[in-house]
């Protein structure tokens, strides 16, 4: 075992097209590697669960490139998926958890890989396994739920990991306790979640794959009416609404990318049209963010910004000047799922928290 201050942890990360994976000694990273699987490779696989031992043999054949002892680790983490609602913190791993992952209790995606790969590289390695704030994290207060209609009720599925460890980090370099302020956290990505988080509880967020503001490759909010009507024109199937809505919505739809630089590129080359989409995508956002302020009747520490796409000194201009009147703006660029993990992990191990049962 390693220093009980600086435990080795490894961290794993499945996502569509690869697998993150990084070893760290207490908060310092050591080693990272993003395995990337080819779209040749993954259609060898029928369905996600399929790719399990693929993905875990590349996990494993990282630890032997690491060359690491048995029972040299302390923990694993896996980035945890669409399972049953729950309360945010650190999870144990346990069959009933791999069985909800596998059975998709709220859908699948391949986060949900990430439990059963940390349980499996942690009993080889004789030591215990962790998720940290799954997507489903639900902490909802009951307004939160209501949508307008009895049938469909607001479900809590956003990118949590990323929103708690931002609040908690800008907490940290404020001088606050997390637990006792409040804060805005967008997190600006592939999709967008945008949260008010009251005392470290995530009492309200957009559902990500169907509301709030338009992202890279997903439309967020449509206009209901209209958007009934394009699902029974008999134009297209199911199936290809569905992919209209995530994943060839947003940018993608309006200007054929995804790639927040390119779309700089072009505004800066005179394209006014690429500027008016990037405008308004910001403008939803803070559109959001003012919302989500009211949740908070308005006693707000700091706005965060972070994800990918907070990288974009436009686009965070752009939000901003809609937004600073309501608190001061924190930007935490960068996609930092790989830090939250371990870090959750790390409390646990050194007993600022403790481990939570699924």
């Amino acid at each position: 075992m390693t220093d009980s201050l600086s435990p080795l942890i490894l961290v794993v990360n499945p996502g569509s097209t690869s697998t993150k994976v990084g070893l760290f000694t207490g908060k310092k990273k050591v080693s990272e590697e993003n395995l990337v699987h080819s779209r040749e490779e993954l259609a060898r696989y029928q369905s996600l669960w399929d790719q399990f031992d693929y993905r875990t043999d590349l996990v494993i054949e990282f630890l032997n490139r690491q060359n690491l002892k048995a029972f040299s680790l302390d923990a694993v983490v896996g980035r945890g998926g669409m399972l049953k609602p729950l309360s945010r913190g650190t999870y144990v791993v346990d069959e009933t958890m791999i069985e909800d992952a596998r059975r998709g209790v709220q859908g699948q995606h391949s986060s949900n890989m990430g439990c059963a790969i940390a349980q499996k590289i942690a009993q080889l390695y004789g030591c215990v396994a962790f998720i940290v704030d799954p997507v489903s994290v639900d902490e909802f207060d009951v307004l939160a739920r209501y949508s307008g209609h009895p049938r469909i009720a607001r479900r809590s599925l956003s990118h949590a990991l990323s929103l708690r460890a931002a609040a908690i980090w800008a907490a940290e370099s404020m001088k606050m306790d997390p637990n006792k302020r409040n804060f805005i956290v967008a997190h600006l990505g592939g999709g967008i979640s945008i949260a008010p988080i009251k005392g470290g509880h995530i009492i309200d967020v957009n559902d990500a794959s169907s509301d709030g503001p338009f992202s890279p490759e997903r439309t967020g909010s449509l206009p209901l009416q209209p958007f009934i009507d394009l699902c029974f024109s008999g134009e297209f199937t199911k199936k290809e609404v569905q992919q209209m809505v995530m994943g060839k919505g947003g940018l993608l739809a309006y200007l054929g990318t995804t790639d927040a630089r390119e779309i700089e590129r072009r505004i800066a080359a005179g394209d006014s049209t690429a500027g008016e989409v990037f405008a308004a995508m910001a403008y939803q956002i803070a559109k959001e963010i003012a919302a989500m302020a009211s949740v908070l009747c308005g006693e707000v520490a700091a706005i965060v910004l972070t994800g990918g796409l907070a990288r974009s000194a436009l686009l965070v201009d752009l939000i901003s000047t809609r937004i600073k009147f309501i608190a001061p703006i924190k930007v935490i660029p960068g996609e930092l799922e790989m830090e939250a993990l371990a870090a959750g992990a790390l409390r646990v191990l050194t007993g600022q928290e403790k481990a939570r049962r699924y």
